[in-house]
Parts: structure tokens; sequence; C-alpha cells
């Protein structure tokens, strides 16, 4: 490639940085100023035909309505929780179970997430967890660098299995079950030794940058509990990827760690005397929200409470089964876009089987369900949360149908007339020929690029796996091995993928400060995949 096509080729990941992180755009303004950019020099240096690269934007265009239904879902259910009085009742509940502000983060932001992540994947787990915690007295910002921190170790078995069971299938070639099975045991096994200290790191973020006193020492405190939050997760999925295979290790090794670790937190077991706060002011609120949990007559029971957010896990669970027939009932009804402007691309929208659809289904049971307990009646109830809702979508409309558009553009530019393979190709191929000698150390980073500008682990895997296997063939690295660091990789961009990050950020009022986002989520982001290297040359090789 030549100087002119490298910038080019880089550019998404180059716009992003520079307006999003350096100059603090919201992305409202730097996504549409990268979309322009990046169209610009597509058409110029790279070549690509204009049919071909509106096309990619088309399908951007599909698919960014695709998210932003599963935001709005997300909002309207939170909504009418907010008007049901379900809110309050969950605030109570936690407030009973622990204060402690470093707990809820273990508790809904590291094994609650990674639940979510394990039935649905796809952005849902940081667009429900994030308004819980903010609901909880997490700032905004707070919840939202959380949740996306969070949302990572779990995705390689993300929604059922999806980026081992479609996403390095289909990308890998000869990929048999055995091979699959081979490298999940490979990532899961790496996870165990490095992820697992993602809750104490979650920890330490937040009692040195989001509260009142700036300390690393309140995380430090919490460290025997943040660890084995940690290895209540992963050691359970490793248990359960032995055994059962790609499908149910996030799910299962989830659901034991919150039981494990609720446990803990209610008899109070390796926890520090004294709850830790944000402040003296959230202090004393908190307090004051304990010793009425304990008096009130709260407006419904627990469970009730908590019965939308569950049946929207089992809705979701049940629907990506394979081997349940609901999975092919919902996504069998399609809306289709063949052969875009005459091109190769289609587009393609399966509005049943989204999560926001699921949603709204459940914010609709919601008004029945909590019907005793509300103030207004259920229309009412429902007008308001549906306005509160849409007013929420503007940023994010604006954002997402620039920055899907041009990641379209990025992966579909591999039509050109010159002669060059698609960009990610390109630069990953300008990576092998140089760093081939060091790829236990890039695999993971190239992992991660793809989930950065694909905004899904599920696709970076499809578009990398193939050329990581290729790479470790050829400078005699274990495939397996290579494989394994690219689905950790992938998971680690799920952290500061931008399509997450503004997803996430509509959902809690947040749009603007997307640049502020990624700047927390970076060095986490850079720990994992460095962390995993680390292991992988260590024990594995």
């Amino acid at each position: 490639m030549t100087g002119l096509q490298w910038l080019t080729a880089l550019m998404p990941v180059l716009s992003v940085f520079v307006l999003l992180v350096l100059l603090r755009l919201p992305a409202t303004r730097a996504m549409p100023l990268s979309l322009l950019v990046s169209a610009i020099l597509a058409l110029l240096v790279w070549q690509m035909p204009p049919m071909q690269l509106l096309a990619a934007m088309l399908e951007g265009s599909v698919i960014a309505i695709s998210i932003l239904w599963i935001v709005f879902g997300a909002i309207l259910l939170l909504n009418v929780l907010k008007h049901s009085g379900g809110l309050d009742v969950i605030r109570a509940g936690f407030a009973k179970l622990s204060p402690d502000r470093r707990v809820q983060t273990i508790l809904i932001g590291w094994l609650f997430v990674s639940f979510l992540e394990g039935a649905a994947g796809f952005g849902t787990p940081a667009a429900i967890a994030a308004p819980l915690l903010v609901a909880l007295g997490f700032s905004p910002l707070a919840a939202v660098v959380l949740a996306l921190i969070a949302d990572s170790s779990s995705v390689s078995f993300g929604a059922v299995g999806t980026p081992v069971l479609v996403g390095i299938a289909q990308g890998m070639e000869g990929a048999s079950p055995e091979a699959l099975r081979a490298i999940a045991l490979t990532a899961i096994g790496i996870d165990v030794l490095v992820a697992s200290l993602l809750p104490l790191i979650l920890c330490f973020i937040l009692t040195r940058f989001f509260s009142e006193d700036k300390s690393w020492w309140p995380a430090l405190q919490l460290a025997p509990f943040a660890i084995l939050g940690g290895l209540a997760f992963t050691v359970p999925a490793y248990g359960v990827a032995w055994a059962l295979g790609p499908e149910f290790p996030s799910i299962l090794g989830a659901l034991v760690g919150l039981a494990l670790m609720s446990t803990l937190a209610r008899y109070r077991i390796l926890l520090p005397k004294q709850a830790w706060y944000f402040s003296a002011a959230d202090k004393t609120q908190s307090e004051a929200l304990q010793r009425q949990a304990l008096t009130m007559q709260l407006a419904m029971p627990l469970w009730r409470a908590w019965s939308p957010y569950v049946l929207v896990a089992v809705l979701l669970v049940v629907s990506r089964v394979p081997q349940l027939p609901l999975q092919g009932w919902l996504s069998g009804w399609v809306l289709r876009w063949p052969d875009i402007l005459g091109t190769t691309i289609s587009a393609s929208l399966a509005p049943l089987y989204l999560p926001g659809s699921f949603f709204v289904l459940v914010a609709l049971l919601t008004l029945w369900l909590h019907h005793s307990a509300q103030r207004q009646s259920p229309l009412r109830c429902l007008q308001q949360a549906g306005r509160d809702s849409l007013a929420r979508l503007g940023p994010a409309t604006i954002a997402l149908m620039a920055s899907v558009p041009m990641v379209r553009i990025f992966l579909q530019s591999g039509v050109n007339e010159a002669g060059l393979s698609a960009m990610p190709f390109e630069l990953a191929q300008v990576a092998a020929l140089h760093l081939a000698d060091y790829w236990l150390w890039v695999a993971p980073l190239v992992g991660a690029l793809g989930s950065f500008l694909a905004g899904s682990a599920t696709f970076s895997n499809m578009m990398f796996a193939s050329f990581q296997q290729t790479v470790a063939t050829e400078a005699g690295l274990p495939e397996t091995l290579v494989l394994g660091l690219q689905l950790l990789g992938a998971n680690a961009g799920n952290m500061i993928c931008v399509v997450n990050v503004v997803a996430a950020a509509s959902v809690v009022n947040l749009s603007g400060r997307e640049g502020d986002i990624i700047r927390y989520t970076l060095v986490p982001m850079l720990y994992y995949c460095l962390a995993a290297s680390l292991v992988a040359v260590l024990f594995w090789w």
C-alpha cells in the first residue's frame, strides 16, 4: 500500500480517536465528520465504485436501525419501571443486600452484565445494566464506563456462544467442533488468569475516578472479595466450556457467581466493616434509603419488581438456543434487501428476533405485572414512558446512522478499482508482514480492532479468524492459541466499540460524552489484550 492508501485504511480508527477522544467532540458531530472523510477517501484513494460505497452505507443504515430498536426497547422498559415503582423496590432490595458501591459494582456491573451477555450479547448488557446502576445512585458516566469494561470476558460465549459458533466457525477454514472446543477452552483458560482481575480493576476505577476522595485504597480493601468475584465467574465458565461446549459458559458461570457473591454480600463475608460510598452526601442518602428499606411497606414484592428483567433474560435465552423451536419461529420472518443498488451487498432485518422486541414486549407486560403498584393508569404510564424514551433517541440516531455506515464502507471496501483487499485485511497483512515474530502480542490487538470497528466480537472473529490462522501457520505458532487470543482481543474491543459506547451513553442520557467514556475504557482494554498475550507467552508457548 502507498502512504495515502495506508492513511485511508486507518481513517475510521484515526478519525474516531482524534475527533472523539482528543478533540472531545460529541458523537453527533464526530461521527458524521468521520463518515464524510472516510467516504471521500474511499472514493478517491481506495477507488470504491460509487454504487458500492452507497450500498455499504445503506446496509449500515439498516444495521443502525436494529441497534436503535434495542436502545429504544431498553429505555422504554426502564421508564416503565420508573413509573410503576419497580425501580424503587429494586433499589431498596440492593440497600438491604449491600449499600456498598463496590459490591454493587461487582454484582451488577460484573456478574449481572456477564449473564446478560451470555443470554443476548450485541450491546444488550450495557443498555440494561448502566441505567440500573444509575438508579442505584451511580453517576451516568461511571455506570456506562463500568458496564462497558465488565462486558468483556463473557463476550467469548455471548448470545449463547455466537462469537465461537458463528464468528470463529464461519471465519476459520475447516472449523470442526473439536477445533472450536479447543479454541474456546484456550480462551477461557487464559481468562481465568486475566479476566478474574477485572472486578478489582472495576473497583479501582470506581474509587479512584468517581469518588470524592479519589483514592485507590478502598479498592484494595475489597481485593479478596473482588478477586473471588472474578474467579466465581471464570472458573465455573471454564468448567461449563469443558463439559458442555461454548453455548452456556457465560450464562451458567454468571449465575453461579451471582449466587455465591450475593450470599457472601448478604452475610458480609470478606467485606470490610465499613461500607464505601461515593461521598458523604451519597452515604447520607444511601443510609436513609437503607433505613427506609428496612421499615417501609414496599409497593410490591422484590420478585415482582425484578420479574421484567428476569423475563427478558428468559426470553433471550430460549430464543437463542438452536435446539428450541422459538429461534426458528422468530428468526424466520425476515425483511430482506438483496443486491442493494445492483451490488452484491444485501441487508436483512429480523424484527421479531431482535432483543429490542423482547424489551418492548416485556415493557407492555410490566404494565400488567406492576398494575397494582402503579400511581396512574397503565395507558398513561405507557404514554409517558414512550414519550420519554423517544426523546432520548435523537443524539443516538445521528451518531449511529453515521458510525455504522462508516464501518460498513470499511468492511465492504474489497470491491475497488485499485486492486486492493478490503481495508481491514490490508491493515492486518501489513501488520503480519512486519510483526510476525511478535504475533502473540499482536493477535489480541487485531481482534480488538475488529470489534472496535465492526461493533461486534462475532464480526471481528468472522473477519480475522482465517487471517489469524494463516499467520499462525506461517509463524510456526499453535493455531488454537492464536485463535484463542483473537477471541479474547475481540472481547477487549467491546469496551471501546463506538457502537456500544453510543448506545450505552444514549440509554443514560449521556450523549455527547462518548470521548470521555472511551478515555476511561481504553486502558482496561489494553490491559486485557496485553495480559492475555503475557499469559499466553508464559504458560502456553
